[in-house]
């Protein structure tokens, strides 16, 4: 387990040899500097190349950072993050039960928007109490928030969620994508990415909300679908290396923490209007004929709208029916 409070040799070296990336730079320059041993230093750089960055050395001259990671640690994450407080904590775990198992577990003194990421779930968590399968290759994280909105818009905030991660999946790596009611992310009409949300709640006031987000970025889709193709409500697995080959991966995950906080903002201020349009601007939902388990059972209608509360306004002859909650599928007319 990495986090963003280390102050290990090793992010220190590191920070160095970005810092002086178009140079070679010794064992014994990085010993003085850092004032570490030189075996200090050799373990460290060992140990970063196993990181998955790119180090060139030569004999009698040094050491020169080629390329960076495309792992998400810690330091990463935070280096040139342009948000108030979102990610400015993180902690990476090589492989994990559930993200969001770990960030439920954490103490409440835990910093507002404190990331936790895996390279793998062994038993990540969908919505419904469904499994999440979670290899390498995806974004697995959960966020840790103590938020200041009020509890009447809780509803609301998996759909503005998912609204912030298609406007940076948009921005990072100019690919759009769809809101599929009630917080799935599609890409041509198969799922690519996930919410899953988790609440501590005292006093009718929201004390912790654990955010849980699934970003198939780069994963096998056909592996996957194997694995689910005979699930209920299954659609198709998107991956987004499929639609584009050069972005990296923090890139993608630095933009989402700022356009949620930008959403998070919005809740605080009551702004919800705003965030109703622009989710409904990318719905692939309104406008079709839907059918959704509930409940109650199944109900069949034509979605038109959401509501203040995140609820989805169905119509059947000619009378409208909110649901606040339940699997839909996409029917034709």
């Amino acid at each position: 387990m990495y986090s963003s409070h280390d102050s290990q040799g090793l992010v220190k070296v590191l920070t160095f040899l970005k810092a002086h990336n178009t140079e070679y730079l010794s064992g014994q320059d990085l010993s003085d500097v850092l004032r570490i041993s030189r075996v200090a230093v050799w373990k460290h750089i060992k140990k970063i190349r196993e990181l998955g960055y790119k180090i060139e050395s030569k004999q009698k001259i040094g050491y020169r950072l080629e390329s960076n990671t495309d792992m998400l640690l810690p330091w990463e994450i935070t280096s040139g993050l342009k948000t108030k407080t979102f990610g400015k904590n993180a902690y990476y775990f090589d492989s994990i039960d559930s993200t969001q198992n770990q960030a439920m577990s954490m103490t409440m003194n835990v910093e507002d928007g404190t990331v936790i990421i895996a390279e793998k779930q062994t038993n990540g968590k969908g919505r419904e109490g469904r499994k999440w399968i979670s290899p390498k290759g995806g974004i697995w994280i959960s966020i840790i928030l103590h938020p200041k909105f009020d509890i009447s818009v809780i509803t609301l905030f998996p759909l503005a969620s998912a609204l912030a991660l298609s406007n940076a999946i948009e921005k990072s790596m100019d690919v759009k994508s769809e809101l599929k009611w009630p917080n799935d992310i599609t890409i041509k009409g198969k799922k690519v990415a996930g919410m899953l949300v988790d609440a501590l709640i005292e006093s009718n006031k929201i004390e912790k909300l654990i955010l849980g987000v699934g970003i198939n970025f780069d994963v096998d889709v056909k592996q996957i679908e194997k694995i689910l193709k005979d699930t209920p409500n299954f659609y198709g697995i998107a991956s987004l290396r499929e639609q584009n080959k050069t972005t990296k991966p923090i890139s993608l995950l630095q933009s989402f923490l700022i356009e949620l906080e930008q959403v998070c903002n919005l809740l605080n201020v009551g702004d919800t209007n705003k965030i109703i349009k622009d989710w409904t601007k990318k719905s692939s939902t309104i406008g079709q004929n839907v059918e959704l388990n509930t409940e109650n059972g199944k109900i069949k209608g034509n979605a038109v709208r959401i509501d203040d509360d995140g609820a989805l306004v169905i119509s059947k002859n000619k009378k409208n029916m909110r649901i606040t909650s339940g699997d839909i599928t996409h029917v034709s007319k």
